[in-house]
This record gives C-alpha cells, sequence and structure tokens, in this order.
C-alpha cells in the first residue's frame, strides 16, 4: 500500500539518481522542442507589447548610462517593463502549475474515493458492500479496464514480489501487485497492515496517524495520514475510509479516499482526494515445504492522485518500488517477532480482527464467473481436440499405403497427439 507514495520518495543511490535524471531529461524532451517551436510561431505573430519590451531591453544601456540624472526614465523604463512582462509571467507560472500539481478531477470512477458529507453520512458506512463487490470485479480481471503491462518480478529470500500497472484514458495510473511472505499467516499480515501504531516505527514516511471513527460492530474505521513528501512536494493528507471482510481465512481489506467534517481542508498539507487501496489475503503453498499452505498471499490493486505529473510519478514508484517492498518485508518480520513475544495488540490492530462475513452472492457470482470462464476453455480445448481427431482421420484415408506414406503419417499424427495433450 505504501510502494507508491513512497516511490517518489525513494530516488537515492548513484546509478538510480543517474537513472532518474536520464529519463526526466527523456520525459521532457517533447516539452523543449514545443517550447521551441513556440517561440518560432510567437516570433513571427508576437503582439505590440514584446516589440516593446524588446525595444527596451536594447536600450537600457542607453537609458541607464546615457539619460541625465533625475529625469525619470530609468524608473519608467522599469515600471513599463514590469507591466508588459507581467501577463506572459502569469500565464507561464499558471501553465506550469497546472503541468506539475494537477488537480483531483470532481468525478470519480465506483473504484476511485468517494467524497461523503460528514453532515448527512457518516464515515463508518461509507465502505460498503459495493466496494467489495468492485474489489471482485478487479479479482477476476471483469472490472472492464485495459490489460496490465508487467513492471516487476523480484524476489527475496523470504519473499517474491510481482507488480503491473495500467493507464487509463481519465485518471492517475493503477497498480497491481502480488506479494507472496513466506512463513506468515494472513490473519498476521491482514493484523500489520491495519496497525497504525506499529506503522509509525518502520515506515519512515508517515509522519502521523490517527483514528478519527470506528464501528465495533463492524469493524469499519476512518483514519488521518499525513505523509512526507520530498522538499520540492508539499506534504499529503489522506482520510482513509477502511473496512475488512472475510470468507473462511481468506480477507478482503478495502481502503478509500473520503471526506470528514472534523478535518477542514487546509493549504498545507495538500489533501489527496482520490485514494483506492484495497487487497485480498490469503494462503498459499510453501514454494520452501510443497503441500505446506504455510506462505500468505497479498494480492493489491491501488492508485492515488498524488498532485504530481503523471510520468514523473510513474518514474519515481518505479525507481523506489523495490527498496520499499524490501522494507515492507522486513516490517513484517519485526511485527512477527513483537507478537510472538507477547506484546498487546494496539487498539486498531484489535479492529482488525473485527470482520465482516462476506455475503453469499458475491461469493456464488465470483465462483459461477470463474466455472464460466472454466467451461468455455474446456470447451474450446474440446473443439480442437476434435479438429486434431478429424485430421488425423482424414490423413489416414487420403495418405499412401506405402512404406513413405506409413513414415509420413505416423510422424504427422504423433504432432496432433502432442498438440492435442497440450490443448
Amino acid at each position: 500500500m505504501d510502494i507508491f507514495g513512497k516511490g517518489i520518495h525513494n530516488l537515492s543511490g548513484k546509478s538510480a539518481a543517474f537513472e532518474a535524471c536520464l529519463n526526466i531529461i527523456v520525459t521532457m524532451m517533447p516539452i523543449w522542442v514545443a517550447v521551441a517551436i513556440g517561440l518560432v510561431v510567437g516570433w513571427a505573430w508576437k503582439p505590440r507589447w514584446v516589440s516593446f519590451l524588446l525595444l527596451g531591453l536594447r536600450t537600457r544601456p542607453r537609458l541607464l548610462w546615457s539619460t541625465p540624472p533625475g529625469f525619470g526614465a530609468r524608473r519608467l523604463w522599469l515600471a513599463l517593463t514590469a507591466l508588459t512582462a507581467f501577463p506572459m509571467m502569469r500565464d507561464a507560472w499558471s501553465w506550469f502549475c497546472a503541468w506539475r500539481w494537477p488537480r483531483a478531477e470532481a468525478q470519480h470512477s465506483p473504484s476511485s474515493s468517494v467524497s461523503l458529507d460528514g453532515d448527512k453520512v457518516a464515515a463508518k458506512f461509507s465502505v460498503t458492500d459495493e466496494d467489495l463487490k468492485q474489489l471482485f470485479l478487479l479479482l477476476d480481471g471483469e472490472d472492464g479496464g485495459p490489460s496490465w503491462q508487467s513492471m516487476m518480478d523480484r524476489s527475496a529470500p523470504n519473499m517474491t514480489y510481482e507488480a503491473w500497472r495500467r493507464d487509463l484514458h481519465d485518471g492517475p495510473t493503477e497498480y497491481r501487485s502480488r506479494t507472496i511472505y513466506e512463513d506468515v499467516s494472513p490473519q498476521m499480515i491482514k493484523d500489520f497492515f491495519w496497525d497504525d501504531e506499529f506503522r509509525l516505527k518502520w515506515d519512515n514516511m508517515i509522519l502521523s496517524a490517527k483514528t478519527l471513527e470506528e464501528c465495533p460492530k463492524t469493524g469499519s474505521m476512518t483514519v488521518h495520514w499525513v505523509r512526507k513528501f520530498p522538499f520540492f512536494c508539499k506534504d499529503r493528507e489522506y482520510i482513509i475510509a477502511r473496512r475488512i471482510w472475510n470468507s473462511g481465512d481468506v480477507f478482503y481489506c478495502i481502503q478509500k479516499g473520503v471526506d470528514h467534517i472534523s478535518i477542514p481542508r487546509q493549504i498545507k498539507p495538500r489533501r489527496v482526494d482520490i485514494f483506492y487501496s484495497s487487497f485480498r489475503i490469503r494462503a498459499v503453498e510453501s514454494q520452501k515445504a510443497s503441500g505446506q499452505f504455510t506462505s500468505c498471499e497479498v494480492l493489491l490493486f491501488h492508485h492515488e492522485e498524488m498532485g504530481i505529473q503523471r510520468d514523473i510519478a510513474k518514474l519515481g514508484v518505479r525507481q523506489g518500488m523495490w527498496g520499499c517492498v524490501k522494507m515492507i518485508e522486513a516490517g513484517v518480520r519485526k511485527y512477527i517477532s513483537l507478537r510472538n513475544s507477547g506484546n498487546p495488540s494496539s487498539r486498531s490492530a484489535l479492529m482488525a480482527q473485527i470482520c465482516t462475513q462476506v455475503p453469499n452472492y458475491l461469493l456464488t457470482d465470483s465462483n459461477s464467473s470463474r466455472d464460466e470462464v472454466l467451461e468455455e476453455k474446456k470447451h474450446h480445448a474440446f473443439a480442437w481436440k476434435l479438429v486434431v481427431l478429424g485430421g488425423a482421420v482424414a490423413l489416414a484415408c487420403g495418405v499412401d499405403r506405402g512404406a513413405v506414406g506409413r513414415v509420413l503419417l505416423f510422424g504427422i499424427v504423433r504432432r496432433l497427439g502432442r498438440l492435442g495433450r497440450r490443448l
């Protein structure tokens, strides 16, 4: 969950810095080309005030050195230059701000954050079954979005990690990741990601984390985070509504950005409105011990509008991703040691143990969808096997009965049989 916000912060190391600078230069090249073309075109159709400004630049030495004292020409030239240059500087600054710090869109997709009026709707009810349904669609690949592009496939002694991303036509870049932790239970991982008190000890990007609301019945929470960003960016604040569902030992954790009446919007830190970070946690077979389900899989879907130009944000995420993944894994191991030593669970970790049962209709719809996909694949494979069998029979009837024909027929049938087994 913290990989994508921390990517901008972790552009470190000589090789990483060199690669980052090179990528930034390549990314900015079309912009500089456009600026150069704009200057040429603008020079051809320049307004009158540009000519006046250039006249002032050319005659500045004469005005400064040859004008008699007390005439006021210097002050007149400076005033006119400032007046003529001000609109151009104002427009340039507005364009630069819009490019570097894009504003969040007012309309959000169903998987994005949902702004709620605190007077009308309590934040503890802002995470509903509809959000869980959206997560199931993402898990089944039926959300209607574009295909995922592979980003990373790395491993460590006690962890494997894969990551993908996709760019939507309108909205921030979406990320999907699959992390497998060895020798840890799904319950422990669930508590780890929900434990804000312990998060302050391992996540050096979190400046503060506090709980605004909680529901002892459903386990829903609303939390307020403030994250530290690099020096050239304002710190970011998040108001996150979250809730956990379970089906046996499989956990579905939903987190999304909301509004809250107790936290008014400020200039600093900057509010992140579009935030979605939800994941499924389940036990999987260990890669070390065959047949033993002692590993834990976390399948995450994440996107947020950090207010940074998209290409720069993607570059920062890619550069800092693996370092942040290793930092999270180190935090997981420390958390396991802490819990095994008998230390009491924090309040937020206790809230993570209150889960809502997944509605049966969602499990039924999901299983039906998977069964339909499997049936379609089986039908497709069966059709191909009929084609293979028909081809073999046709060859048997049409090929010459001689020795050469038998050898040729035997080789073709053997190849078709291998194709049929693969299908």
